[in-house]
């Protein structure tokens, strides 16, 4: 089982910018994933945040980072980036990267918007915080 592993994270004032990165580790059985960025906040609900195709580079974002976030790849080290700009309060969340190969042939699972998996799904990462202060 591939298993992603996040790093980056940590406190921002409101404006500011900052990185994540997922990497791909353990069993990595295809070029051809399924990455994405979801997050979770206090009370609330864990949300989509971006996600990207890494055969094709095609990509997904929420509305509420739209304009914002940024999602890319490095393929030659299996991993994504998360370029978040213009943090709000809102931002802040545990953010948890997840990876999964999709189904054969893939058409939009990856980034048709509707990509969630549960919380049992064992392709989640650990999770890294991300606090915006206002």
């Amino acid at each position: 089982q591939a298993q992603p592993v996040e790093s980056g994270g940590g406190s921002v004032q409101a404006g500011g910018s900052m990185i994540l990165s997922c990497k791909i580790t353990g069993n990595i059985a295809s070029a051809d994933y399924c990455m994405g960025w979801f997050r979770q906040a206090p009370g609330k609900k864990r949300e989509a945040v971006a996600s990207i195709y890494t055969r094709d580079g095609s990509t997904y974002y929420g509305d509420n980072v739209k304009g914002r976030f940024t999602v890319s790849q490095d393929n030659t080290k299996y991993t994504i980036y998360l370029r978040m700009n213009s943090l709000k309060p809102e931002d802040t969340a545990l953010y948890y990267c997840a990876t999964e190969m999709p189904p054969s042939p893939p058409g939009t699972y990856c980034t048709g918007g509707f990509w969630h998996p549960g919380p049992g799904f064992p392709g989640w990462g650990q999770g890294t915080q991300v606090t915006v202060s206002s």
